[in-house]
């Protein structure tokens, strides 16, 4: 019986496959269709005039950017970058020849924005960080970012440099493991999810999203686990973190990216689970006790009841601005 279960397992894997080859183009067309989160919300915080220096730091497909660009003339200006080539060609295509402002694309983390800026001799009216996943990333079943794809186990969202989850997995400690899954994923069966890798790998190294699921699996018991979510959710989430080091000085690229405001200028942040919205939450603090800058809400501002119906990933999302009051020092 051991057998034919895996003749069927590989079976499955190879129709699955053909489904995906066939399915190609009609999942490219959706991901295309990627919705912006908070679109109203950010075009209004931003006010931008035909002048603007407006700066998109997480590009993904556009959509921000493109609601940007219908503002500006040409004595306006929009610097976006992203550090996934994949979406950042995706964008050219979406945004080159739609608005006669001065356009500049690059393909680089947002952390170097601040030095690109001050080399243009730049500073920003509007300056966007959506901290997300763009969700053709998330269905894009060769970077293995998701639970329900089965796929690689890379989670890089620039794969020209790094290094991929299967490879941190299989030679993390296990004390290291636990840590990144409890502190980045806040999931409390970090410890056992930690020790069912560490077995796993010994048997066989981790390569797929599959595999990894499998030890989640065995280390949850049915019972305990979350109806609402799937139980590899929290994991998914702090293994990517860990791959692409979202958090790793966050707080200085605010900071930095603060300073690149204009007097007026608002520097507008959507972050997505706890651990990114505190860091947000604490820097923007600490610089609006500075007298230089102003928070702009009082809490978060969250998507409508409507959005979320229409863009279920909205739900999560918490929009924290900051506005420069006075002049760059």
């Amino acid at each position: 019986m051991a057998g034919v279960a895996v003749v069927n397992r590989q079976a499955l894997r190879r129709v699955l496959r053909l489904r995906s080859l066939i399915a190609g183009p009609l999942a490219m067309e959706k991901h295309l269709r990627h919705d912006p989160v908070m679109l109203e919300e950010i075009d209004q915080l931003f006010a931008l005039r035909p002048e603007s220096v407006v700066v998109d730091g997480t590009l993904g497909l556009g959509g921000h950017s493109e609601r940007f660009l219908s503002h500006l003339s040409p004595r306006g200006t929009l610097v976006a970058c992203d550090w996934d080539l994949g979406m950042l060609e995706r964008a050219r295509e979406r945004l080159l020849g739609t608005s006669p402002a001065r356009i500049e694309l690059h393909h680089c983390d947002f952390r170097d924005l601040p030095t690109l800026l001050q080399q243009l001799g730049l500073m920003a009216d509007g300056y966007l960080l959506d901290l997300g996943l763009n969700s053709a990333q998330v269905d894009d079943a060769d970077r293995g970012m998701s639970f329900r794809e089965h796929g690689p186990l890379d989670m890089r969202m620039d794969r020209t440099r790094g290094e991929p989850a299967s490879s941190l997995l299989n030679r993390m400690a296990l004390g290291e493991l636990e840590s990144a899954l409890w502190e980045y994923g806040d999931e409390r069966w970090a410890r056992m999810i930690a020790r069912r890798i560490v077995e796993r790998r010994k048997r066989e190294p981790l390569r797929t999203t599959e595999d990894l699921v499998e030890c989640v699996l065995a280390a949850i018991p049915p019972g305990a686990r979350d109806k609402r979510i799937h139980p590899a959710t929290r994991t998914f989430q702090a293994i990517r973190i860990l791959v692409n080091r979202e958090l790793t000085e966050l707080d200085s690229a605010l900071i930095e990216s603060a300073s690149c405001l204009a007097p007026g200028g608002v520097l507008a942040v959507l972050s997505y689970h706890s651990g990114e919205d505190r860091i947000v939450k604490n820097t923007f603090r600490i610089l609006a006790e500075s007298g230089e800058f102003e928070e702009v809400y009082r809490k978060p501002a969250t998507a409508t009841e409507e959005e979320v119906r229409r863009n279920p990933r909205s739900r999560s999302a918490k929009l924290r601005a900051l506005r420069r009051v006075a002049p760059t020092g």
